[in-house]
């Protein structure tokens, strides 16, 4: 099971691939919550909307950032850079026979 702490970083990262095919209104609630970390009361109170109608935008805001992240799969190619420069600098001393294998991974990710 996901952590609220685990949650709030994932979004995070769907924000700053996705963020710009959302609309401003989208944005906003995105931005107040997990940017500015409001509670829901706080940007109900903000926004002069119900708590409940911020719990709803920010849930199909989020189930968007995921649906763009399941057919472009943006974030899961960064995470995978991510990793490979991280094996990268560790083997950057050592053994310089895997670097080709590495430039090879990251032309095909």
């Amino acid at each position: 099971m996901e952590s609220s702490l685990d949650k709030k970083q994932r979004v995070n990262l769907l924000m700053d691939c996705y963020l710009d095919l959302l609309t401003d209104k989208q944005k906003d609630y995105l931005n107040l919550y997990y940017g500015e970390d409001l509670s829901l009361s706080e940007i109900a109170e903000e926004l002069d909307v119900s708590r409940n109608a911020v719990f709803d935008n920010l849930k199909r805001a989020v189930h968007l950032l995921e649906d763009y992240e399941s057919k472009l799969h943006l974030l899961e190619r960064h995470e995978e850079r991510m990793k490979l420069i991280d094996r990268i600098k560790e083997d950057q001393n050592s053994d310089h026979s895997k670097l080709d294998s590495y430039l090879e991974m990251l032309r095909r990710i």
